[in-house]
């Protein structure tokens, strides 16, 4: 795991400053404490940050071929790199190392742009071909690594792992992209589409982008995407088998490493689920991590001993207070965009405690999107059966006038909020569901601007992307719509950044076997029952795994990580609550109109309604802006 950074010039191939690169490189040293580079050519300069994992002594980056004509600088894992050499040395190439970053290079002669179909793993990686004059850059098929880039004003393109190496370079212009602040406000991050700089983009996820000296700057080339409008065939003891075969290849093939490994476990059924796996595969106990907290309401870690104890794991856990909020600051700084899911502050801790006996760890990330776990896809699924009993002529009228004089609750339990649901049936699946996993609504955040933001912004709308996603998706159901959107906008913009900024920055590599891609295909497959029945998500993947875990473990209500930033603004932060109306970022910018931003604040610490989730979106985003636009 590293990180990378470089400049390519598309006009003429002038010369690249070495100290320019190494500025962008060491603004992401905490990527890669274990060694650096830069290489630069006429028109072209690469560097790298290297955390050693595999071929300690022969891995070095950038790393050139043989011939010198190809250059790479690479972040993240192919985890078939052995079958590849192989394959590659039957077909007349030579090795020099033993990594896997020469089989990049060597897959890139032998295929071209094509090499990143072959590829199974997490990666984000830049090749410079001398010979055609080209830079080729490629991010994996879910977009577990990052890759940002940019086209400045001397005609030349930076990319970097993370934004703040982009920042680093003094030819990047900073202006804030508003749009970008709307689709943060709508969902508490800054979806892949979109960057908080206007100009710089994402490489989106299973994409590449081939760029030729001379040509204009060309728009990414899809490789690969998620498709859910087949169905398997078979009965459940064949899907259960297929699905286990899945998740143990996905398993056994991330735990090749030359470095110590382990694993996150929370004692849910994910990271359980690898946990028992990998035990299964290894020979010494897997060591473990988990992090209790000092509020037993919060604390799930006597899950995770029963689990460690079942498969006889190294475990450690470590009690974090439950207002552990100390983080905010280095959160804002790692994840340079502002980030508002607060569970970012114990998924921090965590990768904190496994990397003092670590440099690899499992995750059980992606099950929920690949096999309908949230408690989200559950209401919508139900919500999609009720809304095909009745033509959307009938629904709107009847479920809206009856969401409408429902009174609001958004103190209750979901199930208990009507006036949501009937809102929802009102409207069509990807309206509904786009509604449902929105932070605030188009009228919450126009009632907070200012009157310049929403002139600025005009008619854009956050959450058109994703219904537009969901009515295009390749699906058979509204389910089916649901999940493809949570993996091309929740899947990489939160759950993937949380986890790659806060292991990067204490130097872990974390890796998640349950989003292998040949996983994710099969799971998509699945008929809808097969994935959610009795009230219940991951349905087939909990009945597979009942031979391996404990019911109380399987069926158990989902948590994960709670933080308790209600209670937070009502006490100790009820002054950065207060700050915001007045903060000199937001006035500077004209974003936000203070006296609203004042009122949320003094009704949520005087009890009259729960702004804690607002507030905290706001204190990130003054953070992260502070930050990039100082």
């Amino acid at each position: 795991m590293c990180g990378i950074a470089g400049i390519f010039h598309l006009e003429t191939a002038k010369p690249v400053d070495p100290e320019r690169v190494k500025r962008m490189t060491d603004a992401i040293a905490h990527r890669g404490p274990d060694g650096s580079g830069v290489w630069t050519a006429p028109g072209v300069g690469l560097g790298h940050r290297r955390l050693s994992i595999i071929d300690l002594e022969g891995g070095a980056q950038p790393m050139h071929s043989d011939d010198e004509a190809l250059t790479l600088t690479f972040n993240g894992e192919i985890y078939n790199f052995r079958e590849l050499r192989v394959e590659l040395e039957a077909a007349g190439c030579t090795f020099q190392t033993h990594s896997d970053s020469e089989v990049i290079l060597q897959g890139w002669r032998h295929w071209g742009p094509a090499c990143v179909s072959h590829f199974h793993g997490m990666f984000a990686f830049a090749i410079h071909d001398a010979r055609s004059r080209q830079l080729f850059l490629a991010r994996d098929r879910l977009g577990v690594k990052p890759l940002c880039y940019a086209q400045i004003p001397d005609g030349s393109v930076i990319f970097g792992s993370e934004l703040k190496a982009l920042t680093a370079h003094p030819a990047l212009r900073r202006e804030t992209d508003l749009a970008a602040v709307d689709d943060y406000m709508a969902f508490g991050y800054v979806p892949d589409h979109a960057c908080i700089i206007r100009g710089v983009k994402k490489l989106p996820a299973g994409h590449h982008l081939l760029l030729q000296q001379g040509q204009a700057l060309p728009e990414p080339t899809e490789y690969w995407d998620i498709d859910f409008s087949k169905r398997a065939k078979g009965s459940q003891a064949e899907l259960s088998e297929e699905l286990l075969r899945l998740m143990r290849q996905g398993v056994v093939s991330r735990m090749v490493a030359d470095v110590p490994l382990g694993a996150f476990l929370s004692g849910g059924v994910d990271s359980s689920s690898v946990v028992a796996l990998m035990a299964e595969h290894s020979r010494q106990p897997v060591k473990t991590c988990s992090i209790g907290f000092d509020v037993g309401a919060l604390d799930e870690s006597e899950y995770a001993e029963t689990i460690a104890r079942r498969f006889a794991t190294d475990h450690r856990s470590r009690k974090v207070a439950a207002d552990d909020f100390g983080l905010m600051d280095k959160l804002a700084f790692h994840f340079d965009e502002p980030f508002a899911d607060a569970s970012a502050l114990p998924t921090y801790r965590v990768c904190e405690l496994a990397r003092e006996q670590v440099t690899v760890a499992l995750s059980g990330d992606g099950a929920d999107e690949a096999l309908a776990g949230y408690r989200r896809h559950v209401f919508h699924h139900k919500e999609e059966q009720l809304r095909k009993l009745l033509p959307q002529s009938l629904r709107g009228p009847l479920f809206g006038g009856l969401g409408n004089l429902y009174p609001k609750a958004d103190w209750a339990p979901r199930p208990f909020r009507a006036k949501t649901t009937l809102l929802s049936l009102a409207r069509n699946g990807p309206q509904g569901y786009t509604d449902a996993v929105s932070l605030t609504s188009p009228a919450q955040r126009h009632a907070l601007y200012s009157q310049r933001m929403r002139g600025a912004i005009g008619g854009y709308r956050a959450e058109d992307h994703m219904e537009r996603l969901m009515t295009n998706a390749p699906a058979q159901s509204g389910l089916d719509q649901a999940q493809y959107a949570d993996m091309k906008l929740w899947l990489p913009g939160d759950i993937l950044t949380k986890v790659d900024r806060t292991s990067m920055s204490v130097g872990l590599e974390a890796r998640e076997p349950l989003l292998d891609h040949r996983l994710l295909e099969f799971a998509a497959s699945l008929p809808d029952k097969m994935r959610i029945r009795g009230g219940q998500g991951k349905w087939l993947m909990k009945k597979t795994m009942e031979a391996y875990l404990p019911n109380d473990i399987l069926y158990r209500p989902k948590m994960g990580f709670v933080t308790p930033i209600d209670q937070w603004f009502r006490g100790a932060l009820a002054g950065e609550a207060r700050a915001l109306s007045t903060s000199l970022t937001f006035s500077q910018m004209d974003l936000f109109n203070n006296a609203a931003v004042a009122k949320a604040a003094e009704d949520h610490i005087a009890g009259r309604a729960n702004n804690g989730r607002l507030l905290w979106q706001l204190m990130m985003l003054e953070k992260s802006l502070s930050k990039l636009f100082a």
